[in-house]
């Protein structure tokens, strides 16, 4: 990306803050974003942070037509010294290069997207949420805006930066959810696009989650495209389980989305010498697991929740209580020192976490 100054333009009135002990996902945004456009054969241009407003973009934007775009999640904690941090953003500005190369987007220098970031964050610091349990969740994401009807890759684009203070994404938080195996629907097949991080994964979700809900349940835990009978992913999280004094995660196969915390985890694991392995796990095996006594635990893992500790999966009729619907004691450590490294309270052995600084020097995307 060609380096380029961000301009500054400050909203003329503020917005009030909402009530940070009782947050809800993504439902309030904060007073400025972040953008950038893209134009071939000039490249990224025009940086610049301006007020918080909707978009104007052409009704035949390639973006509403053919779903060209891309985004990320990540978050900025508070810590009780008022400091302001971020877990492992450069995994997440390398897995947005790595969707954008499977939707055909022009890739974004992944430290000056970074700088934006934190000068966004700057800006708007007075929107890191300083309740218990809550955080700033960062929205990055690109979408195809060039006008043009003809199936091809856009020639425009915006990259484009929110922020929202949030509280926990399940209301149930580290308690147990109960969980549905879907049957009839896929999320994503080898070969697609389960790897990368583009809408319509998600809005392919929707029908099976919309099912689930009816029938009492929190999520749905997909299987394979081709087979129907492996496991992948819970919703939008990976998903972890203890057989037998083990941890096993689905092997990323190209169609399972590559979490950040999904690598903290095993890392957490590893160091603590605590035996994991990424492997293909059918659901029949999980079930035999279960029926021997063996399933001892089982989470989901994701920025949104962090750790979602699952007490029941239903499957064929049948309904898999697991630890008595009870949280894990390797979930609750887990999460435990997560956060922790995250909030700055627990010592961070990997390097996880960047402090924003409140006077971020670099100017430039």
């Amino acid at each position: 990306m060609t380096e380029l100054k961000i301009d500054i333009t400050l909203a003329s009135s503020r917005k009030p803050k909402p009530d940070f002990d009782h947050l809800e996902f993504g439902k309030n945004f904060t007073d400025h974003m972040f953008i950038v456009d893209y134009t071939e054969g000039q490249g990224w241009h025009d940086a610049r942070i301006v007020p918080y407003q909707p978009l104007t973009l052409d009704p035949a934007s390639m973006v509403f037509h053919y779903g060209q775009t891309v985004f990320e999640g990540l978050k900025a904690y508070l810590t009780k010294d008022n400091e302001v941090l971020l877990f492992r953003p450069d995994m997440n500005m390398k897995r947005l290069n790595r969707s954008n190369d499977r939707l055909c987007i022009p890739k974004v220098d992944e430290e000056m997207a970074l700088s934006a970031l934190k000068q966004l964050i700057n800006v708007d610091r007075e929107w890191v949420p300083t309740a218990e349990g809550t955080s700033l969740y960062i929205r990055p994401f690109i979408i195809a805006t060039e006008p043009y009807l003809g199936v091809s890759p856009s020639k425009r684009y915006k990259f484009i930066i929110i922020l929202s203070p949030v509280g926990a994404y399940y209301k149930e938080g580290i308690n147990p959810v109960k969980i549905a195996v879907e049957r009839e629907y896929v999320r994503a097949t080898i070969g697609g696009t389960g790897n990368a991080k583009t809408a319509g994964n998600y809005a392919g979700s929707l029908k099976a989650q919309e099912v689930a809900e009816k029938e009492g349940y929190s999520q749905v835990l997909w299987l394979d495209g081709r087979e129907n009978k492996y496991i992948e992913e819970v919703g939008s999280m990976n998903i972890f389980f203890k057989i037998n004094g083990e941890i096993v995660t689905p092997v990323l196969n190209g169609s399972i989305l590559e979490g950040v915390t999904r690598d903290s985890i095993l890392q957490l694991l590893k160091h603590w010498n605590i035996p994991v392995s990424e492997r293909r796990l059918s659901m029949e095996d999980l079930y035999q697991a279960y029926k021997n006594g063996q399933l001892e635990e089982a989470f989901g893992t994701g920025t949104a929740a962090v750790i979602s500790p699952v007490g029941e999966l239903a499957w064929q009729g049948e309904k898999m209580v697991i630890n008595n619907g009870q949280t894990g004691e390797i979930a609750k450590k887990l999460y435990e020192t997560l956060t922790g490294i995250q909030l700055g309270t627990e010592k961070d052995p990997f390097g996880w976490t960047v402090k924003v600084e409140k006077q971020e020097s670099a100017n430039l995307l």
